[in-house]
């Protein structure tokens, strides 16, 4: 049996795409927006020994397995996967392409992560999160573009453009959290700082972020100093279970909460309520599962848990919400911002895209092809609702009063 054939039979007739196999086989439609191209038999033995998204993940990050055209066509193969049997005849052709010897373990890709210790302590935590963000600082401005912003925009349409609807939502937070001159805002998990730039810039707050990323720190006091504000913002090396120079009249945590973990979220939220000033507002920008149902922990067994965020977590934000109220908070707000982190990620996918060459020199191929599949599928999981994002605002009641408005206006 050949390869493109097997391939076809085994994911159904009148596939949406191409195939080409390094047997010179070929199948599907010749105009299809998109193609895999399996390059080599260790591509069927990554798929063979790790059935699901982390052998395709692996053969693709390797490079035995190829997306050429749209990415987002060839991903909707996915709902494709479930039911795709080997049955006894696709064994037998396995067999006879790459023999019994021939059906063996594949050793992952170098950029899989493997991390030790307990899981969130704080050791492993500052691990998983370098991982993930110590890349490279000048691969993630290819990516992200000049705002340098690695979490939801926020459009008023899809022609804004990247830069503006990231500049939308630092501005939509910083409403939110109703910031003016001389507050103390903390953001948690800064990333490179642009968030504390704009408050400090456009509210004139004075501002501490905290992340574990010691290139984002790096990067964010960079930029703090360019901007002539190192007397107003700091960016620290830190943990935010060990920030102690409370109290803060606002608390920001965009695109950070990922990383808490179920068993830390009631330390977390105690935390920053005891950080906070009285009637001050917190602001928890974080994905969410769209029910409880399933476990939080991103599967360590799955492309995402080994290759993009090791020991992430996904909660339902109704349980958020539980919590943080539990914590003494009182749940003001929340905002569903899904559809606006697909239009985000399609256009870091293009941005990506655009700078592939460069991208390669930078980060190597294996990298660079993590951070395209990922992104993409991920596009695709929020268009579709499997994943969702949410904004949660918070206040530490003084005296039982909340400090807003009775009708809040935050666009």
């Amino acid at each position: 049996m050949e390869i493109a054939a097997l391939v076809e039979d085994v994911l159904g007739s009148e596939l949406p795409v191409g195939v080409r196999a390094y047997d010179g086989s070929a199948a599907g439609p010749e105009d299809a927006p998109a193609t895999l191209v399996v390059r080599s038999p260790d591509a069927i033995r990554r798929i063979l020994t790790a059935p699901g998204e982390l052998g395709f993940g692996r053969a693709y990050v390797a490079g035995d397995l190829e997306i050429e055209g749209d990415i987002f066509t060839a991903l909707d193969l996915r709902h494709r996967m479930p039911g795709a049997k080997l049955e006894p005849r696709h064994w037998l052709g396995l067999l006879r392409l790459l023999g019994v010897a021939g059906i063996r373990w594949v050793r992952p890709p170098a950029e899989e992560a493997r991390l030790h210790g307990r899981i969130h302590s704080k050791a492993r935590d500052a691990a998983a999160i370098s991982h993930h963000y110590d890349v490279s600082n000048e691969f993630y401005r290819m990516v992200l573009g000049p705002s340098l912003t690695y979490s939801c925009a926020v459009w008023q349409s899809p022609d804004v453009g990247l830069d503006a609807a990231q500049e939308a939502k630092h501005e939509l937070i910083s409403r939110k959290l109703g910031l003016e001159p001389g507050m103390r805002l903390l953001d948690v998990g800064c990333g490179w700082g642009s968030l504390v730039l704009h408050a400090a810039q456009h509210h004139g707050v004075r501002a501490v972020g905290v992340t574990l990323s010691r290139r984002q720190a790096e990067l964010a006091s960079k930029r703090i100093a360019e901007a002539g504000l190192t007397e107003r913002v700091e960016v620290r090396l830190q943990d935010y279970r060990d920030v102690d120079d409370g109290p803060y009249d606002a608390i920001s945590s965009v695109g950070m909460f990922e990383h808490v973990g179920l068993s830390q979220l009631r330390v977390y939220f105690d935390r920053l309520y005891a950080l906070l000033a009285p009637g001050g507002r917190l602001l928890n920008h974080a994905i969410s599962r769209p029910n409880d149902r399933a476990k939080p922990r991103i599967s360590p067994r799955g492309f995402v848990g080994r290759y993009v965020f090791p020991d992430g977590e996904l909660h339902e934000v109704g349980s958020v919400i539980t919590t943080l109220q539990h914590s003494g908070f009182e749940a003001r707000h929340m905002e569903s911002l899904r559809e606006h982190y697909a239009l985000t990620l399609r256009a870091w996918v293009a941005n990506l895209e655009r700078n592939w060459e460069a991208a390669v020199r930078e980060v190597g191929a294996p990298r660079a092809r993590v951070w395209r599949l990922y992104m993409a599928g991920s596009a695709l999981n929020f268009e579709t609702n499997d994943n969702q994002v949410h904004q949660v605002l918070g206040v530490k009641p003084d005296r039982a009063r909340s400090g807003l408005p009775l009708r809040p206006r935050f666009e």
